[in-house]
């Protein structure tokens, strides 16, 4: 198991024969075990063809009966399915339809009534109105010859208040003045009864003439969906009305409210199982789509599969069809292992502490069967890289605590269902982000830095004094010059490097930045080689696993002389000149970049040399790097020509012993490098050269422009710190100047002020950058 952790597990190909009747059992605890992969032995069939498509659209019509629900952290328990779980399911749909469809009913009703009881109200107004009018006119022409007038009819209810105008001059056109309209604006805004959407409604009364014109009114009514409602004739009957309305809206209150009450209790019910019935019903409807891929034999009675399967748990997965299978079975359950020709799957385990790093590096691609996993190395850089751009004491021990926090209440928190997705994703990557917070701790105590301060653990190892003892300074001198250099040559002043990071001297420095840069710059760089030449290393893990000791010759020494004698070379100036010019002849020391640059120019023979022989062994390197480039472009591609041209007939010698020995299967994974032989493929010099031309091409770019790019550690650490003082400077030092009582008062909020903005911009904004330039170096 030891193996499995730095490399994909060995898989086999094996063939599953289940028992007829015992197939769902044999499924379900394979899926419970998670050890096989399934491969599709009906690939022409389509899937609606297939022998179990009604099964999977009774799951479908399960889980449109339960709905989309929240996605759930509790750990699954082994759940069996039954066709007493869809009654079930169709029972309840059915009592909560018909309960929610009278409800509808009842609260449509009760809308009805709420605005018959204001339509009543206002057209009350609308008939006392008109009957003054009337009287008055008759008074007037009370001499007049007498006339016989026609019935008045009425036509009374709501509309919407948007729709009055439009529905004034419709009524005015098609009538022809026939009609008289009395409206007016509920005071409140009512619910509507089709849509139940609160609006401003407006109430009207229509007076006409004739059973034509009343028609006429009808249909214009219906066009603008208006609520029509019977008028009454007199007020005793309007009364009537009014009180009858009144108790029918109590009762239906009253209904509504015992409705809604065993609604809810229906709900709160079948909640309690309703994570339950979705684990069953998704369980259910996966092993019936895998039930699809398998085929059956001629007699029908027994379900072949074929799966991948790990080699070290075939024990495991002949256990599990004994516990799925049938016991008075004709055919019992069995496992067959067989040998393929196609590539196996990749699988990598992992567990809540690797998860989040294997998820970083799937997250650029999965690697070939049976290679080197970066997961492991990455639990270890990743952090570190993130870190050198994060070092601060102060920032990491927050992270810390706050990652520790998360880890402690894992167990809670996964049985939770929280809809948030940003915490969610917190909780999932709590453990890098508390390997981020240690590493960010080591770096802080590297550069000595704790929200932009320094700590003066072991004392610092510059001195003051001994610049006066030795007569160098004076109050003259102190009072004549605003800045002051000490000097290292002197005696005392200096007595050797800090035990632990950075002096704390340097936080007083104006010099500061300009030491910080120069170290942190050639520290990015340093960083980023080993990184590189470390992932390089790693390749030839994988040549010598798969046997293919040409490419160690062919890729992987050129890739590595390549990388050394170029940007190792510059790793060795920056670590030779850091030990090489002390204090004494630092002002000596040449530049690196300018010495770097005419080790290609070929050129600086008139500048001092940063060690004897520099030239010589410059023009070696640059030599052996150039070299290294036709030997990385042509070398594989001419040894496969070779090995398919001039090796004929050695090559078909040795594979036929080995086929004959060790059959097809073995041998075909421990001689890759010899795929053409195998399976007597046509070999083509010009793709080989071509997919070659495209690695020579992108690792000699990539190594100067990741080199390059590994300086965002530099540029991010100087950005992280800079912020950091800033924050200081301009909130934290303005509570402190303060120094009478209400200094002490002022300080609260000035420290609520800081602690927000540490955590919102320092902690987040930047984190966040800082882990997404740390994906990128990686990838």
């Amino acid at each position: 198991r030891g193996e499995m952790v730095f490399r994909s597990e060995e898989m086999c190909l094996a063939q599953l024969f289940l028992q007829s009747g015992s197939e769902y059992d044999c499924i379900s605890e394979l899926g419970e075990l998670g050890l096989v992969e399934f491969r599709d032995l009906n690939p022409s069939v389509s899937s609606f063809q297939r022998r179990f498509v009604s099964e999977i659209k009774r799951c479908e019509e399960m889980e449109r009966i339960l709905g989309k629900h929240a996605r759930a952290h509790a750990p699954c328990a082994t759940l069996l399915v039954s066709c007493d779980d869809q009654e079930q399911l169709q029972r309840l749909e059915m009592e909560l339809s018909e309960v929610a469809k009278n409800k509808e009913k009842l609260q449509r009703n009760l809308l009805e009534l709420i605005e018959y009881t204001h339509m009543l109200k206002i057209t009350r107004t609308f008939i006392h109105s008109r009957s003054r009018v009337s009287v008055s006119f008759l008074s007037l022409n009370c001499r007049a010859s007498c006339f016989l007038l026609p019935l008045c009819l009425f036509i009374s209810g709501l509309i919407e208040r948007v729709k009055v105008e439009a529905f004034e001059r419709m009524l005015w056109r098609i009538c022809k003045g026939y009609t008289i309209l009395s409206y007016a604006e509920v005071d409140e805004m009512l619910a509507d009864v089709d849509t139940a959407d609160l609006s401003n409604s407006v109430v009207f009364l229509i007076s006409f003439w004739g059973d034509q014109i009343g028609q006429k009114v009808q249909k214009i009514c219906d066009c603008y969906h208006c609520h029509l409602y019977p008028h009454p004739e007199n007020d005793e009957e309007r009364a009537d009305v009014l009180d009858s309305l009144r108790t029918r809206i109590q009762d239906l209150n009253n209904v509504l409210h015992r409705t809604e009450e065993y609604l809810r209790q229906v709900l709160q019910k079948a909640s309690e199982s309703a994570y339950t019935w979705v684990v069953k019903v998704k369980k259910m409807k996966a092993i019936y789509h895998i039930l699809n891929l398998c085929s059956f034999d001629v007699t029908n009675k027994c379900l072949i599969a074929e799966v991948w399967c790990p080699v070290s748990d075939l024990a495991n997965l002949r256990g599990a069809l004994e516990e799925g299978a049938v016991s008075d079975a004709t055919v019992p359950s069995f496992v067959n292992r067989i040998p393929s020709t196609d590539t196996p799957p990749t699988l990598l385990r992992s567990n809540k502490f690797t998860s989040g790093f294997q998820s970083i590096v799937e997250a650029y691609g999965v690697g070939d069967y049976r290679e080197v996993s970066p997961a492991p190395y990455t639990i270890i850089t990743f952090p570190f890289l993130f870190a050198v751009m994060f070092g601060d004491l102060g920032h990491g021990v927050i992270m810390t605590l706050f990652a520790l926090w998360m880890v402690l209440r894992e167990k809670k928190q996964k049985k939770k269902c929280s809809s948030n997705e940003i915490l969610t994703t917190f909780f999932n990557g709590r453990y890098i982000i508390l390997m981020m917070g240690l590493f960010s701790i080591y770096t802080g105590l590297i550069y000595n830095d704790c929200f932009s301060k320094s700590l003066n653990i072991f004392g610092s190892a510059w001195s003051v004094k001994a610049m006066f003892s030795s007569q160098q300074w004076t109050n003259k001198t102190l009072q004549a010059n605003v800045l002051l250099t000490l000097d290292p040559n002197v005696s005392g002043v200096f007595y050797g490097p800090y035990p632990f990071g950075i002096d704390p001297i340097w936080n007083l420095a104006v010099n500061r930045l300009s030491f910080l840069n120069s170290y942190k710059m050639k520290m990015s760089v340093i960083i980023g080689v080993i990184h590189m030449t470390f992932g390089v290393v790693l390749s030839v893990f994988n040549h010598m696993h798969f046997r293919q000791k040409f490419n160690v010759y062919l890729l992987f020494i050129p890739e590595l002389l390549f990388l050394l004698c170029l940007f190792g070379y510059l790793v060795f100036m920056i670590l030779y000149k850091w030990l090489a010019f002390g204090a004494h002849v630092s002002n000596q020391a040449p530049s690196i970049l300018i010495h770097f640059i005419n080790m290609f120019v070929m050129q600086g023979k008139d500048m001092t040399p940063l060690y004897p022989g520099q030239t010589g062994l410059q023009i070696f390197l640059v030599l052996v790097a150039m070299l290294s480039v036709p030997v990385l472009l042509l070398g594989k591609p001419l040894y496969l020509y070779w090995l398919y041209r001039g090796g004929k007939g050695l090559r078909r010698r040795r594979v036929s012993a080995i086929k004959s020995l060790f059959g097809l299967y073995y041998w075909i994974f421990d001689n890759p490098f010899l795929y053409l032989a195998c399976f007597d493929l046509q070999f083509d010099l010009g793709d080989v050269l071509l997919h070659q031309s495209i690695h020579t091409i992108e690792y000699c770019l990539g190594c100067i422009s990741n080199t390059a790019s590994y300086l965002r550690l530099w540029a991010l650490s100087l950005a992280h710190a800079q912020l950091s003082e800033v924050l200081w400077s301009m909130v934290m030092r303005l509570g402190f100047r303060v120094t009478t009582k209400v200094g002490v008062v002022l300080l609260v909020p000035v420290f609520a002020l800081f602690a927000t903005l540490t955590v919102s911009i320092l902690l987040i904004m930047e984190g966040l950058s800082a882990f997404l330039h740390a994906l990128r170096l990686h990838w």
